[in-house]
C-alpha cells in the first residue's frame, strides 16, 4: 500500500527533475495568460465600437438643428459690446406710458412729430463704437438711407426682426448668417435724430410690429412669442368686453318705449282741446246776453 501512494508523487518528481519541465510550465502558463488577455481585450474593443456606432447615430444631421434650437433659445443682448457704458438717447413710445414719457419718445423731423419704434443707444463718451448682433440670424436688408443713417436688418424664427439704423461701415451683406456679438456695422448719425449724435437704433420687429427693445432684453427670444400671445389675447378680451355695451345701449333703446307712450298719452289728451272749445263757446254766449241786454236798455230809453 505504501509503494502505491508513492507512485504519483515520484512520477511529479521524475518529471520535474526533467530539464525541459519548468519551461514548458512557464511556456504553458504565458499562453494561458496571453490567452486571457486577447480575450479581455477583444471584449473591451467590441464595447467601446458599440458606444461609438451608438453615438455616431444618435449624433446624425446634429449641427443644422443644433443652430435651430440654440438661436431661439438665446438671450436677447444690446447690440453694444459694453451695455454699461451705454446711454439711451431716447426711448421707445409706448401707447400705455404717462404722456410725459409719450413726449419725450418723440421724433421731430421736418416739422412733424413721429413715434420712435425703437431706442437710440449711444456711448457716453459721444464716440463711435461696433454694432454688434443681438441675435444670430440671417441678413435681410441692407440699405443705404440717409435720412435714416442706414440700416441692417436680421431675420430671426417666428416672424422675429432685428433692425439696426443709424449706422456706417456696414460688414455683411444680404443672405449672411450672423451670430449673435458679431460686429456688422459701426455707429453712426442720421438726419431724422440729429440730436441724438453718434448713435444706433435698436429695433425689435415681430410680425412687422414695433417692440420695446427693453422688455425683451436679458430675455430669451421664445419669450417674444410668448408675450405677442399674451397681448393678443388680451386684444381679443378687450374687444368683446367693449362689444356687450353695444348691446346693452340697443336693449336700452328698445326699453325706452315709455316715450312712446308718453306720445300716446299725448294724443290721448285731446279732450283738453275739445275743453278749450267748449270754454271758447261760453264766451261767445256771454257775448250775445251782453247784446241783448243793451238793445232792452236802447228800447226803454226810447
Amino acid at each position: 500500500m505504501r509503494e502505491e501512494e508513492k507512485k504519483p508523487t515520484s512520477t511529479i518528481r521524475r518529471i520535474l527533475k526533467q530539464r525541459w519541465a519548468l519551461s514548458a510550465i512557464y511556456i504553458a502558463s504565458a499562453a494561458i495568460i496571453l490567452a486571457a488577455a486577447f480575450l479581455l481585450q477583444n471584449s473591451f474593443n467590441d464595447s467601446a465600437k458599440d458606444g461609438k456606432e451608438e453615438s455616431a447615430e444618435t449624433g446624425k444631421n446634429y449641427d443644422q438643428p443644433s443652430v435651430e434650437v440654440n438661436s431661439n433659445l438665446e438671450t436677447i443682448k444690446m447690440p453694444v459690446a459694453d451695455a454699461d457704458k451705454s446711454v439711451i438717447k431716447k426711448q421707445f413710445y409706448d401707447v400705455n406710458a404717462d404722456e410725459k414719457a409719450q413726449e419725450e419718445a418723440l421724433v421731430f423731423y421736418n416739422n412733424r412729430y413721429e413715434q420712435n419704434k425703437g431706442i437710440d443707444i449711444a456711448m457716453e463718451d459721444g464716440k463711435s463704437f461696433d454694432v454688434k448682433a443681438s441675435l444670430s440670424g440671417n441678413v435681410t436688408k441692407v440699405q443705404d438711407d440717409a435720412l435714416l443713417g442706414n440700416l441692417v436688418e436680421v431675420e430671426h424664427e417666428d416672424g422675429v426682426v432685428t433692425r439696426y439704423q443709424s449706422v456706417k461701415d456696414i460688414k455683411v451683406a444680404v443672405g449672411d448668417k450672423v451670430k449673435q456679438g458679431q460686429a456688422i456695422a459701426t455707429s453712426g448719425k442720421s438726419q431724422i435724430n440729429e440730436e441724438a449724435g453718434v448713435h444706433v437704433h435698436f429695433e425689435i420687429r415681430k410680425d412687422n410690429i414695433a417692440l420695446n427693445p427693453l422688455d425683451f432684453v436679458d430675455k430669451q427670444a421664445s419669450a417674444i412669442q410668448s408675450a405677442t400671445e399674451a397681448e393678443g389675447s388680451e386684444l381679443e378680451e378687450s374687444a368683446d368686453k367693449e362689444e356687450t355695451p353695444a348691446v346693452e345701449e340697443s336693449e336700452a333703446d328698445k326699453e325706452e318705449t315709455p316715450a312712446v307712450e308718453e306720445s300716446e298719452t299725448g294724443t290721448e289728451e285731446t279732450p283738453s282741446v275739445d275743453e278749450t272749445d267748449d270754454e271758447g263757446s261760453v264766451p261767445g254766449d256771454d257775448t250775445t246776453e251782453e247784446s241783448d241786454s243793451l238793445k232792452d236798455s236802447l228800447n226803454q230809453s226810447n
